[in-house]
């Protein structure tokens, strides 16, 4: 479609994931857009191609976790390549773990890990073939530290950096880096979320736009330099 390089981002019709679509695509980086919600992802490649930048979308449930990797292998043989991986895409949850239903707990590591894990396995391919590639999974605080009634979505985290770093060791001699990207708390929708009752000051939250500039700082670096894990916080830390 492109000779330039394209940039893959899941959870992409809103929050962490649209604000950095626009990132890369104000970078100059045409985008494709994994997600859920069709028309906000039309509405967002729309909103794209009107800046200038050029972008395609795929609705994707990401939770139907059997589907991912053959949905994401036909995307990038249709790309011709891809060059960035965003893993983006997640849900918060919360309840005491005594009180976490199976259904629920497999629902929030389906999502949360085996779905990123199953796009890492559809852009390894291309990625080790051109000898180059990056790969950022946005993890979370609750990746470093536990949080009471947040287990399911811990562990999930836990798992997530605990895969970035291993990825990380298995592909640098492809050429593939690999971040693990913590942010603390950041105002998104997930707030709003009816698997999540929290009641936290969202002003004081990071907003997505500096998640999304400093993702696209990390991604853009010299290919001589890896920025393996990174931890990015509110000033008045963690809630």
């Amino acid at each position: 479609m492109t000779a330039s390089p394209w940039v893959v981002i899941t959870g992409a019709s809103r929050g962490i994931g649209r604000a950095t679509a626009l990132a890369f695509a104000q970078a100059g980086r045409p985008v494709a857009l994994i997600g859920r919600g069709a028309a906000e992802l039309d509405d967002l490649v729309a909103e794209i191609t009107h800046l200038g930048g050029q972008a395609v979308a795929l609705p994707l449930d990401l939770s139907q976790v059997a589907q991912v990797r053959p949905a994401v292998t036909d995307l990038v043989v249709r790309l011709g390549g891809v060059d960035i991986l965003v893993n983006n895409a997640g849900m918060g949850y919360t309840a005491g773990l005594a009180d976490t239903p199976l259904a629920d707990w497999q629902r929030v590591l389906d999502l949360n890990l085996t779905a990123a894990f199953q796009c890492i396995q559809a852009v390894l391919p291309a990625m080790r073939a051109a000898h180059r590639g990056t790969i950022l999974n946005v993890v979370s605080i609750a990746g470093r530290q536990t949080f009471p009634d947040w287990g399911a979505y811990c562990v999930s985290k836990f798992g997530l950096l605990a895969l970035s770093q291993t990825l990380a060791a298995e592909e640098r001699l492809h050429g593939i880096r690999v971040c693990g990207f913590c942010p603390g708390a950041v105002n998104t929708p997930i707030w709003d979320t009816p698997t999540v009752q929290a009641d936290f000051n969202r002003a004081a939250m990071l907003t997505p736009e500096i998640v999304a500039q400093t993702l696209v700082h990390v991604a853009l670096l010299p290919e001589e330099a890896a920025v393996e894990e990174l931890v990015l916080m509110p000033r008045g830390g963690a809630f």
